[in-house]
Formats: structure tokens, C-alpha cells, sequence
């Protein structure tokens, strides 16, 4: 006879990895929307995704560069391109991640929920890299004491996808055979 597995357990593991998706979602929004995508932004220096902002000792006030100056300041057009894709593209990965969560537990299908690990690694890398990416190439002008709330919520974000990578891999969806359809969720 086999003892049942019980399920107290396995609902509040699955709570707990809800709860930091939707946590990790907040922060990906606060930091991209919200901030829009602002890294810094004080009075004298504004730098973030769609911004680019030093201050200007002649006007005494910033001066928002575009492009052609920006290549000419030595940021590459194509590098600021694919940091905004991996920043943003993580956010949209990360959107689609509590839905198969949601129907692997309710259907107790594993492939579901490997759907989800897959949207995670790839929210996870994604950010990693844009992150990564858009320092690099705006490290003349930042300073870690200059980072705002915007890379504080994008380097948290960071973190949570990691342990929720982490927390779906280690622990995945198992499939109950002997459970009823109506007792699915």
C-alpha cells in the first residue's frame, strides 16, 4: 500500500511560486514602465533605456542626446537595441510564466510546467544580458552610488527569476493518476 503524498505541501510550494512570479511581474513593471526604464535619474543626470541625459554646464540644464550623438559619445545603436530587447522581452516572457504554472497544477501535467521553467531561463537570460549589455556600454557615466530604484527592482527581478528557475526546476509538477477530473483544481 502506498501512503499519499501530502498535499499541504505541494499547495503552499506552489503558492510560494506564484506569489514570486506576480512579485517578480510588479518589479519588471515598476522598473520599465513605472520608471521608465531609468537606471538614474537625478536633476543633473538622467540615464535609462529611451533616455540619455547629461547635464550641460553652458544651458545649465540636461541635454537629452539621440542616436547619432550617442555613437559619437560611443554607445552603439545596435548594442542599446538588444539591451532594450533583452530587458523588455524578459518582461513579456515573464508575463506568460503564471498561466501554464496555473493549468500544470490544475491538470497535474508535466509538460505545462516545463512550458514555464522554459519561459523562465528564458526571462532570466534575457535580463541578464540587456542588463549586462546596457552597463557596459553606459559605464563611463554611472557609478554604483548613482543607481536608482529602477536597477534596484531590475537587479531584484533578476534575483527572483533565478530562485523561481531554480524552485520550478528542483522542484516539478507531478502527475497524479489517480486524482478526478473534477477534483483537478
Amino acid at each position: 500500500m502506498t501512503i499519499p503524498r501530502p498535499r499541504r505541501g505541494d499547495q503552499l510550494l506552489f503558492l510560494g511560486i506564484m506569489v514570486l512570479t506576480g512579485t517578480a511581474i510588479a518589479l519588471l513593471f515598476y522598473a520599465l514602465l513605472w520608471r521608465a526604464g531609468n537606471l538614474v535619474d537625478l536633476p543633473t543626470l538622467r540615464i535609462g533605456f529611451y533616455n540619455f541625459c547629461l547635464w550641460d554646464e553652458d544651458a545649465s540644464s540636461l541635454h537629452c542626446h539621440q542616436f547619432p550623438e550617442l555613437e559619437a559619445l560611443g554607445v552603439p545603436q545596435a548594442g542599446m537595441a538588444l539591451a532594450r530587447l533583452g530587458v523588455y522581452g524578459a518582461l513579456v516572457l515573464t508575463f506568460f510564466v503564471p498561466l501554464p504554472l496555473l493549468l500544470a497544477h490544475c491538470n497535474s501535467n508535466e509538460g505545462e510546467w516545463h512550458l514555464a521553467v522554459g519561459f523562465l531561463a528564458a526571462a532570466s537570460t534575457l535580463l541578464a544580458g540587456g542588463l549586462g549589455l546596457f552597463l557596459t556600454f553606459t559605464c563611463r557615466w554611472l557609478r554604483p552610488s548613482l543607481l536608482g530604484p529602477g536597477f534596484l527592482a531590475l537587479g531584484s527581478a533578476q534575483a527572483l527569476l533565478i530562485l523561481l528557475l531554480m524552485a520550478t526546476a528542483v522542484f516539478p509538477q507531478r502527475a497524479e493518476k489517480d486524482k478526478g477530473k473534477l477534483e483537478s483544481c
